[in-house]
């Protein structure tokens, strides 16, 4: 673990405990081959690949209805009742981004400007599942596009071994609106949404988190459909002062280096007695948890970053431009006006990333990698286009004209002068 001051940090210490690299760009070759498997043989490619990644036999790709009226009687009420929770909060904030779909605004005399907003027409999101259930996925992707009007949601996830979709990740899909659902996953699921196949129709946009391969096909598919944005491994800064709470500080960062052992926790802080607390809480409650060994690996390449002021461990944290950003410090909405870079910010003792992960609201499928810096976090946004849109009389024209014609000549576009000039000659 990296213990410093921000002030003898090297460029060094920043790729080591925030590597920008990406690690798909070591699998595109391989992924690669995969799409072009898809491409040309379709349906009996994603049987082959399931097979080979997955150890599964699937017969029928789609999962059909009756498995899903099954998968509502496996799951325990009690977690059927926290999936309706989460899906309602998660609708009330994406519900809350939506704007008008047709905004106008008059700004001369005979010029109105504006935008007009339509929802993308089709969506593959992508689940990851095998031996693990990822429910909460499903909530985060096909909410925000079904609270945006996208007519067509497609969710993809992978089987396990018997060929079966998790029942929790099953019913988190159906309650989230997701309108086919179909058992496959990794690359080739990728390869199936972008082009389609014979049983899996292809989408406009794919979006959702997902493995090293999952994300080198996304990024190989963009000349073909549009993607949310990369992701990777976990990543959390937790901004800290005297006032920080050691034992929940050390419990968030260990929430999010339990996902995979290449996760990065950050803890940048103003007191180094608060440090010294967390770097042992760490310690402790590593070794109390099922996932000791991913989390020890992970917290291997993590840092305690002592800040001489909280504006200095703003700009530092900025410069990581973190997937997860957790402000806990005396006075919290100071903080969140001078950040500039972070994916989800949670705000106060009591917001632990984990609630946005799962229940409060807010999407966890974010970009990592500082992918922050240019991109937002999964939205309703995502799922709409915007048109321009520009009412223009004849006052309006008249009142442009000379600065389009002036311009339109000095570029060399006399059909442009003519488009505008006609309009207004006599006779």
């Amino acid at each position: 673990m990296l213990y410093k001051r921000i002030s003898e940090l090297t460029q060094d210490d920043i790729e080591r405990v925030m590597p920008r690299e990406m690690e798909f760009f070591n699998v595109l070759s391989d992924v690669s081959k995969i799409i072009e498997e898809v491409k040309r043989e379709g349906d009996e490619a994603l049987r082959r690949l399931t097979k080979k990644f997955d150890g599964a036999d699937i017969l029928q790709i789609e999962v059909e209805d009756i498995e899903i009226e099954n998968a509502y009687e496996a799951v325990a009420p009690e977690l059927i009742e926290a999936l309706e929770n989460a899906a309602l909060n998660i609708a009330a904030y994406h519900g809350s981004l939506i704007e008008p779909g047709l905004s106008l605004t008059e700004v001369e005399p005979g010029m109105t400007l504006g935008y007009k907003s339509t929802p993308i027409a089709s969506v593959g999101a992508y689940v990851p599942g095998g031996a693990t259930a990822y429910p909460s996925t499903a909530l985060m992707t096909v909410i925000p596009a079904k609270i945006a009007g996208v007519v067509e949601v497609t969710v993809c996830t992978p089987p396990d071994k018997e060929g079966k979709v998790n029942p929790l990740t099953l019913v988190a899909a159906d309650m989230a609106g997701a309108d086919r659902i179909f058992k496959v996953g990794g690359a080739h699921a990728i390869a199936a949404m972008a082009f389609g196949t014979e049983t899996i129709p292809p989408v406009d946009k794919i979006v959702g988190p997902g493995s090293v391969h999952v994300t080198a096909a996304k990024m190989l598919v963009r000349s073909t459909v549009e993607i949310d944005f990369p992701t990777g491994p976990s990543e959390i800064v937790i901004l800290a002062d005297e006032s920080g709470e050691a034992e929940w500080i050390a419990a968030d960062m260990i929430a999010q280096v339990e996902h995979d052992s290449k996760a990065t926790a950050i803890l940048i802080t103003t007191s180094i007695e608060l440090a010294e607390k967390v770097i042992k809480e760490l310690g402790t409650q590593a070794k109390a948890l099922p996932r000791k060994d991913i989390i020890e690996k992970s917290l291997e390449h993590a840092a305690i970053l002592i800040a001489d002021s909280m504006d200095e461990g703003i700009i530092t944290s900025d410069r990581l431009a973190p997937e997860h950003l957790q402000i806990m410090v005396s006075d919290p909405l100071d903080v969140l006006e001078k950040v500039q870079h972070a994916g989800s910010i949670s705000v106060g003792k009591y917001a632990p990333a984990v609630a946005g992960d799962y229940a409060s609201g807010t999407n966890h499928v974010l970009p990592t990698g500082g992918y922050i810096r240019m991109v937002s976090g999964l939205n309703v946004n995502h799922f709409i286009t915007k048109s321009c849109v520009q009412i223009i009389n004849e006052l309006g024209l008249r009142n442009l004209k000379d600065t389009i014609t002036r311009l339109a000549d000095a570029e060399g576009f006399q059909g442009h002068v003519a488009s505008v000039e006609k309009r207004f000659r006599q006779g």
